[in-house]
């Protein structure tokens, strides 16, 4: 349908009352102007120059209009502009990352994407078909190689890049009593300068509410830096608050670790460096050292209690053991064996997925569900095996005064089923003169003659106090055994095989 583009007798009424010399009555009707284009603004617009068009006229796009005092804020002739010569070039800020690329870590190459969501099983609908083909090609040989070859070490990239870091330090932050299942134990805060993460201790040493340790007693598992002044002009409050105290807090006890002084200075000798010796006199060769435990954090396991893994029932079971009594023989004929209280600590690491991170966890689950195993989901995913760093946690472990090598702090067995984990903290310099296993409570409970907490395990659905969602009960299922599976036959955990024959 044609439309005309203007009525000619409304636009002659229209330029006679806009050029009349008669003013225009309140009775003055001019008939409909309907037109698709209004051919009078376009003239204006025209007559206006070709920078001007009549959105200028319809949105009032010129600068100045609504500011009386700028030139040309009435008079749009006037009205010139900013000259394009005098502006400045707006600053831009340029990010630079202190990891290398992605693709560079994982030894990828441009055109596999180095990129995590680049999986063969999820390939982009809108790719063309051939570049699916191509994609999920060149994403298989990667996977396939890395199953055959493993990495097993830092890539170069990443290497040179915390190489160039500054030192690792860490600082408690705060420390406080937290009761538990199987006793008191004291939650340590630590901050570090390598990453954003609060990771954590958790310390067994219940010796600690009776004051000072005692000339024949093992030295208290303290915070160097939290022990420590942190400004001259802190309150013994201050100190209080963050949990640089001795002894058990209540209404009537406050006692800061800096007084009296001498209190200050019976708690600092054990990991004065400048007398490595002391730590050690009156202490009987027969205490056994402090039993720690690296774990990674793990949210399925340990809050919702997922039955993939047995990491909620490894956190609980390591606080547990390390809670155990001590007991000491005797060391002659007159004098009675002793028992003192158990000690050790579980350094909590935020290294969910052994380092892949809870998204990439959850994508490895579904991959699992698919029929491959958590090693072979992790490698499809563009990650490692195992991520997971023990820098940090050595770190945390020598401010608590074990394991330091300048024979300022004790030696350490550790809890770990894992001999990488063993290696990884000798290599930074702890001292470690045992390996306990970690034996699953499922695999207890087949072999009842070889642990003594096999028999709580026996009980009728009625629930076991413990520290995690699943408390003090086992884990089970089929979904954990052949996770196990794995980390003994691709991981080399050591752990017997007592799944297909429980008298082994």
């Amino acid at each position: 349908m044609h439309v005309p583009l203007s009525n000619p007798d409304s636009d002659a009424a229209l330029l006679d009352l806009l050029t009349g010399s008669e003013r225009p009555t309140a009775k003055t009707i001019l008939p409909r102007r309907d037109a698709a284009l209004d051919p009078l603004l376009i003239a204006a617009a025209t007559a206006s120059g070709p920078h001007v068009t009549r959105n200028h006229y319809q949105h009032d796009f010129f600068p100045g209009v609504m500011l009386p005092q700028s030139e040309g804020s009435w008079d749009w002739t006037k009205f010139t502009g900013d000259d394009a010569s005098t502006r400045t070039e707006r600053k831009r800020l340029a990010y630079v990352s202190r990891q290398a690329p992605r693709r560079q870590r994982l030894g990828l190459d441009d055109t596999q994407g180095g990129k995590e969501n680049a999986s063969p099983l999820s390939p982009a609908e809108n790719l063309p078909t051939s570049h699916q083909k191509k994609r999920r090609s060149s994403l298989a040989q990667v996977t396939d190689e890395r199953l055959r070859n493993p990495p097993t070490t830092q890539p170069e990239s990443t290497r040179s890049v915390h190489q160039s870091l500054a030192p690792l330090e860490v600082k408690c932050m705060a420390r406080t009593r937290i009761p538990t299942p199987h006793g008191p134990v004291f939650l340590h805060i630590y901050h570090n300068n390598r990453d954003s993460k609060e990771h954590m201790a958790i310390v067994v040493d219940p010796a600690q509410f009776s004051g000072p340790p005692a000339p024949d007693a093992p030295p208290h598992i303290r915070s160097r830096t939290l022990d420590a002044v942190w400004s001259a002009d802190e309150t013994e409050m201050d100190r209080i608050t963050r949990g640089a105290y001795v002894g058990r807090l209540s209404p009537t006890s406050r006692v800061s670790s800096q007084a009296p002084e001498g209190l200050a200075s019976a708690l600092t000798v054990p990991r004065d460096h400048s007398h490595p010796a002391q730590q050690v006199t009156g202490l009987s060769n027969a205490i056994p050292s402090p039993l720690i435990r690296i774990h990674s954090e793990c949210f399925t396991g340990e809050t919702v209690g997922s039955m993939r893994c047995d990491c909620g029932e490894q956190l609980d079971e390591a606080i547990r053991l390390i809670s155990q009594p001590i007991t000491i023989p005797s060391q002659s004929v007159s004098s009675p064996s002793k028992t003192i209280a158990g000690r050790g600590a579980v350094v909590y690491l935020r290294q969910e997925g052994r380092g892949i991170g809870l998204l990439s966890k959850i994508r490895a689950y579904n991959l699992q569900d698919l029929g491959h195993d958590t090693v072979t989901a992790n490698l499809m995913l563009g990650h490692q095996a195992d991520e997971r760093g023990y820098e940090i946690a050595c770190a945390i472990l020598r401010d608590l005064g074990l394991g330091n090598p300048d024979g300022a702090g004790e030696s350490v067995r550790v809890l770990t089923n894992n001999p990488d984990k063993v290696e990884a903290l000798e290599k930074e310099g702890i001292r470690v003169v045992e390996r306990v296993p970690m034996i699953p409570r499922s695999w207890k409970s087949r072999n009842p003659h070889l642990v003594d907490h096999a028999a709580s395990l026996q009980v009728d659905d009625a629930r076991v106090e413990g520290a995690t969602l699943i408390g003090g009960g086992a884990v089970h299922g089929e979904d954990l055994d052949k996770y196990l599976r794995t980390k003994v036959l691709k991981m080399g955990h050591i752990l017997p095989l007592w799944l297909d024959n429980p008298e082994q």
